[in-house]
């Protein structure tokens, strides 16, 4: 989907951005990490040209981005903020219109977008398509910000810590959303954030990015346990490595066959990490997993989850 070649960005004497090259797959989340300063934002603004690049080459679907007006660019691109943006004089139907309308889109198509969108994120449109940014609460506005940056159906859609302003419960609803609207639409998602929990998260790819340099990118679990730089092992943290490690994984793989007669019973969605949790808060050694209509599909042990969060 985004191919970066060799690109660099060079502000006077200060290098932002060191000749980071990656691929980033289509229909994926790739997650962007580091401290601040570290380039990933302005790497991330690169790709729509919202700061050109000082050298190298960005190409999305084959097609070098340079090639392009810039305007024509961004409109095919999704692009969300912390904050939100969002135009305080427009309603939210107004401002999750934008796009469309600027490129041409009959009015019946863009209500019905504007209608599909706010249905998605759970803001039912009688409710809300008239109401203005002031009028709704810090999650509201943001849920409006990311639908307005998908309502043109892009590909591609550019996240820069859109989820740090909010607090913890409304971020985890927030990131479950986006989780859900991506496995909806298949969109190809880049997304900088500092929080490595949001990364390990959303990311079926992460990059680590160190004073403008790319010095690790892979997997969640390939970034815990064979990371490339010692500066990511300090991101991702060395107390919790297990636990972080057994939140990617779920309970559905790993049940097995056995008598679960009176065991008490655990969601096949649950995390590794939330069912240990379950098993020391209930005092479990083994337990039964069930599917989403209650059937079962095996059992899960104490010793059997353990082993699951050590270093492979």
């Amino acid at each position: 989907m985004i191919t970066i070649e060799d690109v660099s960005k060079i502000y006077g004497t200060m290098v932002a951005v060191d000749h980071v090259s990656m691929s980033l797959e289509p229909n994926s989340i790739t997650v962007i990490v580091g401290t601040s300063g570290s380039g990933k934002s302005t790497l991330l603004r690169m790709i729509n040209r919202l700061i050109p690049p000082t050298s190298g080459r960005i190409l999305i679907n084959g097609l070098d981005t340079a090639s392009l007006p810039a305007t024509e660019l961004r409109r095919r691109i999704g692009y969300a903020i912390q904050g939100h943006g969002l135009f305080p004089h427009y309603t939210v139907a107004d401002n999750i219109a934008t796009v469309p309308n600027l490129l041409g889109w009959p009015k019946a198509r863009i209500a019905g977008r504007v209608e599909e969108l706010l249905t998605l994120f759970h803001l039912p449109p009688e409710t809300f398509a008239h109401k203005y940014p002031h009028q709704l609460s810090g999650g509201q506005q943001q849920r409006v910000g990311v639908a307005r940056a998908l309502a043109a159906e892009p590909e591609l859609l550019l996240m820069d810590e859109p989820f740090g302003a909010l607090d913890p419960v409304i971020r985890a609803k927030a990131q479950d959303d986006l989780l859900d609207i991506q496995r909806r639409f298949g969109t190809s998602i880049v997304l900088v954030t500092h929080d490595m929990d949001e990364a390990f998260h959303l990311g079926h790819r992460i990059a680590v990015m160190k004073q403008g340099k790319l010095v690790d990118f892979g997997s969640p679990t390939t970034i815990l346990t064979e990371p490339k730089d010692p500066f990511t092992s300090q991101l991702t943290g060395t107390l919790d490595r297990s636990l972080k490690l057994m939140s990617l994984k779920q309970l559905a793989d790993f049940a097995v066959p056995g008598d679960t007669i009176g065991a008490e019973t655990l969601p096949a969605t649950l995390s590794l990490r939330d069912a240990l949790a379950e098993f020391v808060w209930r005092g479990l050694k083994v337990a039964s997993v069930v599917d989403s209509d209650g059937r079962q599909l095996g059992q899960i042990t104490l010793d059997a989850l353990l082993a699951q969060g050590r270093r492979p």
